[in-house]
């Protein structure tokens, strides 16, 4: 679980970050990039978001979730890739693909991501 000061709850926040266009994707995950932070001491706040459409039943996508929140705090906490805290919020959004994937498959596409955005 990520720490509550890193957790993205306001659904105008999200909204807010859907309308910033900063996106990179592949087939099973999609992330969301905020807006620059202008005060570095303010958290970066994060969202992980499975719609009813991959997947009607709940324990489904709250396994999906937990695979993303785990796999990316790996990378959320890992100096190498210091550049998320450059942002105000992020969001991880879930493919279709990715209902069966298991964690390390899904580790591997969101390092790719991340490294794509990080050159």
């Amino acid at each position: 679980m990520l720490k509550k000061k890193n957790r993205l709850k306001k659904h105008s926040a999200i909204i807010a970050t859907y309308r910033y266009n900063d996106i990179i994707s592949d087939e099973n995950i999609c992330l969301y990039f905020g807006k620059l932070k202008h005060d570095l001491s303010a958290p970066t706040k994060i969202a992980f978001i499975v719609s009813k459409k991959i997947h009607k039943r709940a324990v489904r996508r709250n396994r999906i979730k937990r695979l993303m929140r785990e796999a990316f705090k790996v990378f959320f906490y890992n100096p190498e890739y210091s550049f998320l805290n450059n942002y105000l919020s992020i969001i991880c959004q879930a493919k279709h693909n990715s209902l069966n994937q298991n964690f390390k498959s899904l580790s591997n596409c969101l390092s790719s991501l991340l490294e794509n955005k990080k050159h």
